[in-house]
């Protein structure tokens, strides 16, 4: 680990973020009254009491517990374990867009590529109930604008963190690749069945990142500050499906105070994940559908692609190559609008009761019809049986002059 300060320095910050009782904001201001943290340790008594309570300046003036003193001792030596390093807010490598934030860590735990910290990013969030179409779209966003220079953050979590992680490591190692943060200490992955994907991350040149001490447990109170870095290190957060009351919406209303764009992805009326991202977009957010429509609205540096593309754009090329299911028409039989029932399916999932009321075919036929547009690849099964179009076409430009 390159470190820019002395060891005394470090170690001073390491206890300043290890202070018991002593929130971060509060460990900031006290650390920039004196000039520093090393400086705070150095006042007398009667200086540390004219700005902070007496038990606290007792505290500092004292030397570090016997538990606080082993929790020092402790991040020191993980820090000196390869692609490990403490990040505070002098570190030249502390990120810029995190510590314009208020209320900033710190003190960051950082495993893997330091520099993916000073990329342009967006953070990709959503339920870790996602739906397969929702696992989808957060993994062919994530690839595309990986691709096109903007670092995928998100919280390592199942559902659409875990999809949006594994679309930037597909984009390749020229793209851009991923930030995972943890909810929980640098030394414990959660959920545990994510702790391969987190070893990719890493071995893809990603980055884990978390400000929370060694061994810390995944609960409640701690995902609240994981969504507030993942917001301070992006320049936008892209919701894909939440519901109303959500850590994802949560991460959004953050990323608003702070001043980040916030992107949603609509979806059907009847899903209650799309609620969350539904509610966002009454209250202001950009509505997306396609990749321009977030790249459109971020600083010019930050669209600049990476990458080729093709025409069709590389979230409707990636849908078609990581779909089970072949494109409509591309096995070379009778495009889905030949069948009757093409009009009834919609673009919500349907049960075969509804199908049959709504085109009145009889049961022997209608299972037919069914069974020739799967086959071809035109409509699939959700996991609880009903029936949903392969692949949703996305509006075209004329479409959505016509809605307006």
């Amino acid at each position: 680990m390159a470190i820019h300060t002395t060891d005394e320095d470090l170690r001073a910050w390491v206890r300043l973020a290890c202070e018991e009782s002593l929130a971060s904001a509060e460990a900031l201001r006290l650390a920039a009254h004196f000039g520093g943290p090393r400086s705070l340790y150095a006042q007398p008594l009667t200086a540390l009491r004219a700005v902070v309570a007496g038990p606290l300046a007792l505290q500092i003036a004292a030397a570090p517990s016997d538990t606080v003193a082993r929790r020092i001792d402790a991040t020191l030596a993980w820090s000196m374990l390869p692609g490990h390093a403490l990040l505070h807010p002098a570190h030249p490598d502390y990120p810029a867009p995190l510590r314009q934030a208020p209320g900033h860590p710190a003190l960051l735990f950082a495993c893997g590529l330091l520099g993916r910290l000073r990329q342009d990013a967006i953070a990709i969030v959503g339920s870790r109930n996602a739906t397969p179409d929702g696992e989808d779209n957060a993994r062919a966003f994530a690839k595309s604008l990986a691709q096109r220079g903007l670092c995928i953050v998100s919280g390592l979590a199942l559902g659409i963190d875990s999809a949006a992680h594994r679309g930037a490591l597909e984009a390749g190692p020229q793209a851009a690749g991923t930030i995972a943060v943890l909810g929980t200490g640098a030394d414990i992955v959660y959920p545990a069945s994510n702790a391969a994907l987190a070893d990719r991350i890493l071995e893809h040149g990603g980055l884990i990142i978390t400000d929370l001490p060694l061994g810390s447990p995944p609960r409640a109170i701690h995902f609240p500050r994981r969504n507030r870095i993942v917001a301070g290190l992006s320049r936008g957060v892209l919701v894909v499906e939440a519901a109303l009351r959500s850590g994802s919406l949560i991460t959004a209303r953050i990323a608003t105070d702070m001043g980040r764009e916030v992107f949603a992805i609509p979806g059907s009326i009847h899903s209650p994940l799309s609620r969350g991202p539904h509610s966002l977009i009454q209250q202001g957010a950009k509505l997306v559908e396609q990749e321009s429509d977030i790249l459109g609205e971020l600083p010019p540096a930050a669209s600049e692609p990476q990458l080729p593309c093709g025409a069709r754009g590389a979230i409707a090329q990636m849908r078609d190559e990581g779909n089970d299911h072949p494109a409509s028409g591309t096995q070379g039989g009778a495009p889905p609008q030949a069948s009757p029932l093409w009009p009834a399916i919609g673009y919500d999932p349907v049960t075969e009761d509804t199908l049959q009321q709504r085109c009145g075919l009889l049961p022997a036929i209608l299972q037919a019809e069914l069974l020739t547009l799967e086959l071809a690849g035109h409509v699939r099964r959700s996991l609880d049986g009903r029936v949903l179009r392969a692949h949703r076409p996305r509006r075209t430009r004329t479409d959505s002059q016509e809605r307006t």
